[in-house]
């Protein structure tokens, strides 16, 4: 039997990773991972990432999506059947410090992506959208044919992602599937979102930052729960060329909740209350009976309780990658 050939693009990142980790399990796939290793964040973390996919089915190459030249290169080297791409510019706040960085990664480096989709066939494209560009609307809960209202940098390039895909999907055989992530957590993740970042702080003994009291509401969503779905989108049929899916828990919690909960397994930070930030959206909120009903089984996402727990107790055996 002929394995399946698939690229994960910022395969060093929290989502790219977590996917590379579960599909090298299986032996009728092959992974390529490709990742710039950029210093946004912890590099340290990247590369201990890394080096949990150590893998007769796996294979990395030092790539940024800018690099149109390697990029080909590597689409032609390679027959890929899918490609994950989880390559971008995180967070919504850096968008106002370093805006450039949002529109060479998730702009120019999603269209030089594409254009390789584009040469050469592949079977199905699965991109990484978010829950931002819904913005700071009611009604909720957000479904997938809500209104949109990008508020930042961040927000509007993935926007322009999904309409970049579903326009381009009119002209190959391609299928495009976007996918809206809401506020994905869980051991290995981004230093810079909350939960790590509150840990973070305590452990460091610095100050953490708590916007508008705390007064937010997040549709937290664990990490394993978002990746068992994309898992199951690698071989399910899709109907039409073009899709997007909302994937979350579907269950707004406060900040303040979730902090309480950290503090059963962890020493508190010092807190340094501060106004709300303009970037920030106070509520996030997504229906995921679309993708529930495409899989067609309900799925059941892990309760904040055990996902905190499973953060708090991943951060305290791998604090050191921290220091």
């Amino acid at each position: 039997m002929k394995k399946k050939k698939i690229l994960i693009t910022g395969v060093a990142g929290f989502i790219g990773f977590s996917l590379a980790r579960k599909i090298i399990q299986y032996k009728n796939f092959e992974v390529v991972g490709i990742d710039n290793i950029n210093s946004y964040y912890n590099r340290k973390l990247k590369l201990k990432r890394l080096s949990l996919l150590k893998n007769k089915n796996f294979k990395f190459y030092k790539i940024d999506l800018i690099e149109k030249n390697k990029l080909y290169k590597l689409f032609e080297k390679n027959n890929f059947d899918i490609v994950f791409n989880f390559a971008a510019q995180a967070g919504v706040r850096y968008c106002y410090e370093n805006p450039k960085s949002y529109t060479d990664s998730n702009i120019i480096g999603f269209i030089n992506l594409s254009e390789m989709i584009k040469n050469f066939y592949v079977d199905r494209f699965i991109f990484a959208s978010s829950s931002s560009i819904y913005g700071d609307q009611k009604p909720f809960p957000k479904k997938e044919n809500s209104e949109v209202n990008p508020i930042n940098l961040y927000s509007l390039s993935k926007f322009s992602n999904e309409q970049f895909a579903k326009s381009i999907s009119k002209t190959i055989n391609t299928t495009m599937v976007g996918l809206r992530f809401f506020t994905i957590y869980g051991p290995w993740g981004r230093p810079d979102m909350m939960i790590l970042k509150y840990l973070i702080s305590a452990y460091k003994k610095l100050s953490f930052p708590l916007f508008n009291n705390g007064d937010h509401y997040r549709d937290f969503t664990y990490i394993d729960d978002a990746i068992n779905i994309c898992f199951a989108l690698l071989n399910k049929k899709m109907i039409g060329k073009f899709a997007i899916f909302n994937i979350c828990s579907s269950k707004p919690i406060i900040i303040t909740k979730i902090l309480k909960e950290i503090n059963k397994y962890s020493k508190k930070p010092l807190i340094k209350k501060k106004p709300r930030d303009k970037a920030d959206v106070y509520k996030t909120y997504g229906d995921n009976k679309k993708i529930n009903n495409f899989l067609k089984k309900k799925i059941k996402f892990t309760s904040y309780t055990i996902g905190v727990k499973n953060t708090c107790d991943w951060f305290l055996k791998n604090k050191n990658l921290f220091s």
